[in-house]
């Protein structure tokens, strides 16, 4: 069982950047794929960037080559580097546990409630 809580949303200005935090419990954090989704309003949670217990990326081409995604396993801790953010960012984010190891184990357990980015032009 895990449990995940994020921090670090906020109001920024387009261009600018903003990490997020997930703090998570639970024994088995080293061996779970972490990851992050975001979702906007009305629309389902959409995938972002995901990393696996073995320190595996994976993103979404909307945000590949913006967004980094890391853990540090002794903190039991995930965060997600967004840099030159943009409106159409604006969403609430949310940190994910995976069932697993792997990227495939993601999307399905273990949400934070979520942290609310808003992006301003």
């Amino acid at each position: 069982q895990v449990q995940v809580a994020e921090s670090g949303g906020g109001l920024v200005q387009a261009g600018e950047s903003l990490t997020l935090s997930c703090a998570a419990s639970g024994r088995s954090f080293s061996t779970n794929a972490m990851g992050w989704f975001r979702q906007f309003p009305g629309k389902e949670r959409e995938f972002l960037a995901g990393i696996t217990s073995g320190g595996s990326t994976k993103y979404a081409d909307s945000v590949k080559g913006r967004f980094t995604i890391s853990r540090d396993n002794a903190k039991k801790m995930v965060y997600l580097q967004m840099n030159n953010l943009k409106p159409e960012d604006t969403a609430v984010y949310y940190c994910n546990a995976g069932h697993g190891s792997s990227f495939y184990s993601l999307g399905y357990r273990y949400w934070g409630q979520g942290t609310q980015v808003t992006v301003s032009s």
